[in-house]
């Protein structure tokens, strides 16, 4: 089971990087059950985790540097076969893939979204969901490369010129 220490950063799949302020008990339906609880570094919103349930809701530590190079790859891919379905549909698989919490998945999202803005224009929800993509990988890339967020958008903007 994966434990977190107080100031640990973590993701929570679906709202990104945050960081293990305490440890709090409670009692519900008689029993005592911990909580992490974790403040979301983008919005300050706070989330109790029982901590019997880490594994369950995907909370998972920062990736580390083989990762790391793993997500530049899979961003530098352009020979992909972007899906031809509907707007919605193409939102709803990326959606799914964003709840994940797998910066993996989260990467392609990213990286299809962009090729397909080139195509064409963007739905509202689509470019909404780039957005969301592209803010929850730059905060866990910059505190997994240890540096600052402006760096990694320079990175991104090298892959992908507007």
């Amino acid at each position: 089971m994966q434990t977190f220490k107080i100031g640990d950063k973590a993701v929570y799949p679906g709202q990104g990087v945050g960081e293990v302020m305490g440890i709090e008990h409670k009692d519900i339906a008689g029993q005592r059950q911990s909580f992490y609880v974790l403040r979301i570094l983008d919005n300050g919103m706070k989330i109790l985790i029982p901590i019997n349930k880490v594994l369950n809701v995907g909370l998972r530590e920062i990736i580390d540097d083989r990762a790391v190079a793993k997500v530049y790859t899979i961003l530098k891919m352009k020979d992909i076969a972007i899906d031809s379905t509907t707007w919605n549909r193409r939102y709803r698989e990326y959606m799914e893939k964003i709840k994940t919490g797998s910066v993996f998945e989260i990467a392609e999202v990213l990286r299809d979204l962009y090729l397909l803005k080139f195509d064409k224009d963007l739905s509202f929800g689509e470019r909404k969901m780039l957005d969301t993509a592209r803010n929850l990988l730059i905060k866990e890339l910059s505190l997994a490369k240890g540096c600052d967020e402006e760096e990694i958008e320079a990175d991104l903007k090298r892959i992908f010129p507007v």
